[in-house]
């Protein structure tokens, strides 16, 4: 009798849990729209806007003292206008006077287009050589396919060869007097812009570093050269950073230009303006000094720090730019997803520049798209989208 009570028991239980699984069954979709998570791959979203971006390119260095700073001229010239006095105080890139200079200008600018006459035609001449020697290597690589079907003979395979062989040691024996006149025009500019150190190009000596004008060498209408300085300055009391860029980068720089400054020791990140840049290279490094000002007394900062320095070139203004992170990559292709009407649309896009964790989108996107940047990697086209935060 006690068996049989359990058994009903039993049976009462599994009856009951067999219906409510049936309820949880029939109604779970209206629940979970009714009383629980919403249905869609929960996603951050960001309006697609224009703006501009600079590539960055970044480089280490060391924090420096700024202290007194003599500017000379490696060239004898006559001052034509003279724009400030002792005691006057300037600001780095301000015009100190201005010196007849129109020879050594002139003579700068010619060694600069017959160095980069050289550099092009050195090139052209190389891209030739290489389309020559490519269709020669073919050519024997032909043949010798030939060859083994009885169609070609080894004496044509031979003279194929003996082509090939000629049309190399011609690409080595030309490339290698281009090369030699390019590296003599490079001297010839390389000698003339040591000349034109602190000299822009229209002749006007350039103060290298803010502060104040301790002595000129210099009146209207006298003479200067390269054994006394043009003028002393007292540096600010400021700092400055020294990094050292390569050759690639160093054309794409400016006296006056600004760059971002880090500071890891401290947290810090500051804006400087470039100060100075060498016109020639260390001889052991190959690398091109640059001098960084910092326009701003900042506390705790000390000479002997690390400084990251990021130079920004390359500038697209008026450009679509989103976060780096948003871009997805397959093979060869790179895509988004963007939220539209409550689904995820797949969209191929086109990138430019990159700068500071963003990247600029050539095609593919425009203004007032709603970018998917979180939860996109879960997503496929057409899947439907929940936004859990961001505009929308």
């Amino acid at each position: 009798m006690k068996q049989k009570r359990i058994f009903s028991l039993a049976a009462a239980a599994a009856l009951a849990l067999g219906l409510a699984a049936c309820q949880q069954q029939s109604g779970g979709a209206d629940s979970s729209q009714a009383g629980g998570s919403p249905a869609g791959v929960a996603v951050q979203v960001q309006e697609v806007e224009a703006d501009t971006i600079s590539t960055e390119n970044k480089v280490s260095g060391r924090v420096a003292t700024d202290g007194q700073e003599s500017v000379f001229v490696a060239a004898q010239a006559q001052c034509t206008a003279l724009y400030v006095e002792v005691g006057d105080a300037v600001t780095a890139g301000q015009a100190l006077c201005t010196l007849d200079m129109a020879s050594t200008l002139s003579s700068y600018n010619a060694a600069s287009i017959s160095y980069n006459a050289a550099v092009q035609s050195y090139q052209d001449q190389a891209a030739i050589f290489d389309k020559q020697i490519a269709l020669a290597e073919k050519n024997v690589s032909d043949l010798k396919a030939l060859f083994e079907i009885g169609a070609a003979s080894q004496l044509e395979i031979d003279q194929a060869e003996l082509s090939l062989q000629t049309a190399q040691a011609q690409r080595t024996s030309t490339l290698a007097q281009l090369e030699a006149g390019m590296q003599s025009y490079k001297s010839n500019v390389e000698q003339l812009a040591g000349v034109l150190e602190n000299v822009d190009s229209r002749g006007n000596v350039i103060a290298p570093t803010s502060g104040t004008i301790l002595s000129l060498n210099v009146a209207e209408g006298s003479y200067v050269g390269p054994t006394a300085p043009v003028a002393v300055i007292d540096g600010v009391d400021l700092l400055e950073v020294s990094v050292s860029v390569s050759e690639a980068l160093v054309p794409k720089l400016a006296q006056g230009d600004e760059v971002d400054v880090t500071v890891s020791a401290l947290d810090l990140n500051l804006v400087g303006v470039i100060k100075k840049i060498e016109t020639a290279a260390n001889m052991q490094t190959k690398l091109y000094n640059v001098t960084i000002s910092i326009q701003q007394d900042v506390e705790g900062l000390m000479s002997g720090m690390f400084a990251d320095v990021s130079f920004r070139t390359n500038t697209s203004a008026d450009t679509i730019v989103i976060p780096t992170e948003a871009i997805l990559s397959s093979n060869d292709l790179q895509y988004v997803f963007v939220a539209e009407n409550g689904a995820a649309r797949y969209v191929e896009i086109q990138t430019g520049l990159t700068g500071n964790g963003v990247t600029e989108v050539t095609s593919g996107l425009k203004a007032g798209d709603m970018l998917v940047t979180v939860g996109q990697a879960y997503l496929s086209d057409g899947d439907a989208v929940r936004i859990v935060s961001g505009e929308g």
